[in-house]
């Protein structure tokens, strides 16, 4: 993975984790992208719930050119301007997962948070199915959903950082004709797929404010539709 991210212009050392579903495969595959924390036990975690679902899931560390400190900005620069770095880094994984025995070919992406804006802005980069949890929209979203593959959206109602995004995303996904599940969960904000707080000590005191973080009841539902969504579209 590695020896193809960087010949694409993505990090030399491409480092990530891999969740293998029990049993005989081969399974479709999923590109988990993870949050501004990083790829933590919070995403690991993410990504074993995926493969317990039965899917091959694949989850690119973003920072692997130098860690969250030195990668952040960069990442995100990438993430507005929809090219970089965290692009080659996740179509790397794509790749992977698409020349493995273990894998059915068909493959979907998954992100969280910047994860989430990510997975939105790659729907229409080779993949077949896309979640997108309380991912950022894009200045252009209709150009982006141009030619995108299936998407399944989750956002939360008290989120005050994406403040009306899932009814934006859901008209621009109409117009486009893409099929897609869009839902807003009132009592829940960002985050809230998350089982903890995984925030780093420093910033859990603001993000407490802010009312970010797990929601079981919202989470129990979004999984459920996340599941049945890519289920459809990737089997």
């Amino acid at each position: 993975m590695s020896a193809r991210a960087a010949s694409a212009g993505g990090s030399a050392r491409l480092g990530g984790y891999l969740a293998v579903p029990d049993g005989p495969g081969p399974w479709p595959g999923m590109v988990l992208v993870h949050e501004a924390f990083g790829l933590d036990a919070e995403m690991r975690g993410h990504a074993d719930r995926l493969a317990r679902m039965g899917f091959l899931t694949l989850a690119p560390d973003l920072y692997s050119a130098g860690g969250a400190r030195r990668c952040l900005v960069s990442t995100f620069r990438a993430l507005f301007s929809g090219r970089g770095r965290a692009f080659a880094d996740i179509e790397a994984a794509r790749a992977e997962l698409a020349e493995r025995p273990d894998c059915t070919g068909r493959i979907g992406v998954i992100g969280f948070c910047m994860g989430g804006g990510f997975a939105l802005l790659t729907a229409a980069r080779g993949f077949d199915a896309s979640s997108v949890n309380y991912g950022q929209l894009p200045r252009d979203l209709d150009a982006t959903l141009a030619g995108a593959c299936p998407i399944v959206a989750s956002y939360g109602g008290r989120d005050v950082s994406l403040r009306g995004a899932a009814g934006t995303l859901e008209a621009a996904l109409t117009r486009a004709n893409v099929p897609h599940d869009v839902v807003e969960y009132p009592t829940a904000s960002h985050a809230f797929l998350n089982e903890t707080d995984n925030a780093p000590p420093l910033m859990r005191p603001l993000v407490r404010i802010a009312g970010f973080g797990p929601a079981p009841e919202a989470a129990a539902d979004a999984w459920h539709r996340i599941e049945h969504f890519l289920t459809t579209h990737l089997t």
